[in-house]
């Protein structure tokens, strides 16, 4: 049989899901680790799902906290969870209550993309889901306190999903514009603020982009692969230089988690982003530790964003995921904002990275933080979000930088050295 029929087959053997030895060995522990610490057990989840839609989501992501007690539970409880704050927002359109009804429709597209999460499959369940989330985004960019519209970005004989964003009172004229790329966990919808954004409030134009194998995209058949991601970057580029609000030469790359990688790939082959600015790391090249050593769930979802149900296939794969060969390629301006014990990626694979990085180049590590970058240093020193927007900002208006690494220790103080 060829390596195809053998995944094909495979996938049939496990209801066309993604099947891991650690998965099914495993799941009963990720069951008693959710039990003793909630859903935030392998990431903080519901604080990143939480901070988008701002203070009134506060009460629904504490019940979720309550609810979950084992992997099973989530995807229903946030259904409920999606379905309450839907029907709220079409009692609110239908009573002439614009802004309550753009809230809770923005508030409803988050959970229906946390219901999302813990399905490794493009079954009806997923589908129906992505369907709700995309009905309530596009009512939440009906009344939305600045211009959303909806993209598909031109992908071969595909398209890649996507919202852009206009910073409140766009008036006119061409406009700094960032490429935002959600990590493996998180979706186009979630990127950008509800309000008080920090690209649009700096007067940024955002792309919040699915890329290859990123949540709505492998509904659509496009998943990931080195060539995918490749080739995302020009096809990005492409229809943003042909809108009017866009200044083409100030388009820069914003990435986060698995994003990080992506995004140094996309920058890599991509000229005419100006700037490239990543955290949460994802460097390892084959992606040993987030695949073998952390939470089983990794692997099996980002096989499903492969489009892969065999994990001997996935394993021989997974050794392409490198930036080694790509990142030589980037001359424009480098930020990487990374925890110095990221438990995902080790800080010692992004320091590789950086190194072979041939234009100005800024790593920020923050003391005692893990993957999420948090913690005191994040508090008390640069913070990730803000910095990120900021430098970003600085680097479209063409201001210089020094090659440096920061150490922002617990107590916000800064150590700087050369790079």
């Amino acid at each position: 049989m060829s390596e195809a029929g053998t995944s094909k087959a495979a996938g049939a053997a496990h209801g066309g899901r993604p099947h891991t030895r650690r998965w099914a060995d495993q799941r009963w522990l990720v069951d008693n680790v959710i039990q003793a610490n909630g859903i935030d057990w392998d990431q903080p989840r519901s604080v990143y799902l939480n901070a988008p839609c701002g203070p009134e989501a506060n009460a629904d992501f504490a019940a979720l906290r309550a609810q979950v007690k084992k992997f099973a539970d989530a995807a229903p409880a946030f259904e409920a969870a999606a379905r309450r704050r839907q029907a709220k927002a079409e009692a609110a359109e239908a009573e002439g209550r614009p802004v309550t009804a753009r809230e809770n429709y923005f508030i409803a597209s988050i959970l229906w993309g946390g219901a999302q999460w813990p399905i490794d499959e493009a079954d009806e369940t997923n589908h129906r889901y992505n369907t709700a989330k995309r009905d309530c985004y596009r009512a939440y960019a009906r009344l939305a306190d600045h211009r959303v519209e909806e993209v598909f970005v031109p992908f071969g004989d595909k398209v890649l999903p996507a919202w852009f964003h206009l910073p409140p009172g766009y008036t006119g004229g061409k406009l700094p514009t960032v490429i935002s790329i959600p990590g493996m966990d998180s979706f186009k919808e979630g990127v950008v603020s509800m309000y008080g954004d920090r690209f649009l409030s700096r007067g940024m134009a955002v792309l919040a982009l699915d890329g290859p194998g990123q949540y709505e995209a492998p509904l659509m058949d496009v998943f990931f692969s080195m060539e995918n991601w490749i080739a995302t970057g020009p096809a990005a580029v492409d229809w943003l230089a042909a809108r009017p609000e866009v200044d083409a030469g100030r388009i820069a790359l914003a990435g986060r988690s698995f994003g990080s990688f992506f995004g140094t790939i996309l920058t890599a082959h991509e000229p005419r982003i100006r700037a490239c600015a990543v955290s949460a790391t994802c460097h390892e090249p084959g992606c040993q530790t987030i695949f073998e050593e952390a939470s089983p769930t990794f692997k099996q979802r980002f096989m499903f964003m492969c489009g892969m149900t065999d994990e001997a296939e996935f394993d021989s794969f997974r050794q392409t995921i490198s930036w080694k060969g790509h990142a030589d390629r980037i001359k424009v301006p480098y930020l990487c904002m990374a925890g110095e014990f990221d438990e995902l990626s080790p800080i010692e694979h992004t320091r590789g990275l950086l190194a072979a990085l041939s234009g100005p180049k800024q790593l920020l590590v923050y003391q005692g933080s893990r993957h999420s970058v948090g913690g005191p240093a994040a508090a008390n020193g640069p913070h990730p979000q803000g910095y990120m927007a900021d430098w970003i900002a600085a680097r479209l208006d063409g201001q210089p930088m020094a090659s440096e690494e920061w150490f922002v220790e617990s107590s916000g103080k800064v150590v700087k050295s050369p790079l």
